[in-house]
């Protein structure tokens, strides 16, 4: 079975979402870009948006706990 690139991107999308908010992070742009999944040999781009300083400083302590490991 074939998966389409569009439902494996939204897919991948969900699951960083639900990791990001066990730890208390929520990127309000993330999503699939349409544009990239309209073309002849769709290859999606995953758009991670634009979020607050609170938010930039939250997401950088958990990826640096994350490369300590």
């Amino acid at each position: 079975m074939t998966t389409e690139p569009h439902t494996e991107a939204r897919a991948a999308c969900d699951e960083l979402a639900a990791v990001l908010r066990q730890a208390g992070i929520v990127l309000p742009s993330l999503g699939v870009d349409p544009v990239s999944c309209a073309r002849p040999y769709p290859r999606p781009l995953v758009e991670l948006g634009r979020c607050n300083l609170e938010t930039v400083r939250r997401l950088t302590a958990v990826l640096g706990r994350g490369a300590d490991r």
